[in-house]
């Protein structure tokens, strides 16, 4: 090629890089899209993150809000030392991660196996019939079901105690017994997020290419085998993420279940105390600074806990990493 037609190349290129680099009406249109949802962040999820100062300090109430940061003493780290040596520290802790990890492994087993199970129906109105029944119970309110829970283990008309004074029993005042509310809890989790992690891998099941079943059926598969080998290797990824995030709030716990099934019993303080719970009735007794201080440790270990997953997937399945 000449010179000048390396030339004419080199400026053609330039004037591409130029109109690249411009501000296009496709652009515009797509900035326009994503304002609303941008604005919603900054205002909502940024924004609230100045709050984050208030762990640091011995937040006390003098007038605004602004003018009640600016005023309050700067503590440094006392907030968070008051939070992991108090008496409650460990029992707080041990409920938080304890029953995160059940609810983890059961909140990935057992939806699995259901999904598994429905998917296998040939009747379509009964797999739609069993979906409906078991997504109901993820739309009520922790509200409704403690109401629900109270009528079965209420003392004096509880369904329970009719039950056990019909078969020759004594009455149980359920709310004072805590050895059996670990299970309670346990079961109340499992029943009202059964049905959303099961919608979640039955759209993973419905998505597989159906002629690799075809081909497993020509080749003497069982419906065993076919799971096995076919199904769950292609709903790996969508349970590692299901994984992935649950891990990210392990240090959460749902204040619904935690504080209004049980009523707010003391009597079930040791089983149902945890950071949520903590961080409420901190509030409640104007201890602002050490409830952002929880909070604020929540956040952190959060996000250290959801990347530490992540990285783990990635040097095992890098295909299954979420990042």
């Amino acid at each position: 090629m000449s010179r000048k037609g390396r030339k004419r190349v080199k400026g053609e290129k330039r004037k591409e890089k130029r109109v690249k680099k411009g501000w296009s009406r496709d652009d515009m249109e797509l900035s326009l899209l994503a304002a609303p949802c941008t604005i919603w962040y900054l205002l909502f999820a940024f924004l609230p993150m100045f709050g984050i100062i208030i762990a640091f300090k011995d937040f006390k109430i003098n007038g605004n809000f602004i003018n009640s940061i600016l005023t309050s003493k700067w503590v440094g780290f006392e907030n968070f030392t008051f939070l992991f040596t108090s008496n409650d520290a460990w029992i707080v802790l041990r409920n938080t991660l304890g029953y995160n990890v059940v609810f983890i492994i059961l909140g990935i087993v057992v939806p699995v196996a259901l999904a598994l199970m429905v998917s296998q129906l040939h009747g379509k109105r009964l797999g739609k019939m069993y979906q409906t029944a078991m997504f109901m119970p993820y739309f009520l309110s922790w509200v409704v079901v403690s109401a629900v829970v109270w009528g079965f283990l209420s003392y004096d008309k509880g369904l329970a105690n009719q039950l056990v004074e019909g078969m020759g029993g004594d009455r149980v005042n359920w709310y004072m017994q805590k050895q059996y509310w670990p299970y309670f809890l346990i079961f109340m989790n499992l029943w009202k997020g059964l049905g959303y992690g099961m919608v979640v891998y039955l759209a993973a099941i419905t998505g597989i290419d159906t002629s690799f079943y075809e081909a497993a059926v020509i080749d003497g598969a069982t419906k065993w085998q076919q799971m096995r080998y076919i199904t769950l290797p292609v709903m790996k990824t969508v349970i590692v993420m299901m994984f992935i995030m649950s891990v990210g709030r392990i240090f959460y716990s749902d204040f619904g279940l935690f504080y209004q099934v049980p009523r707010d019993s003391n009597s079930l303080f040791s089983v149902t105390y945890t950071i949520d719970v903590m961080v409420y009735k901190s509030l409640k007794s104007a201890t602002v600074g050490m409830a952002s201080a929880a909070a604020f440790f929540q956040s952190v270990m959060g996000c250290i806990t959801i990347l530490a997953a992540n990285a783990v997937v990635r040097k095992i399945d890098p295909e299954s990493a979420m990042i």
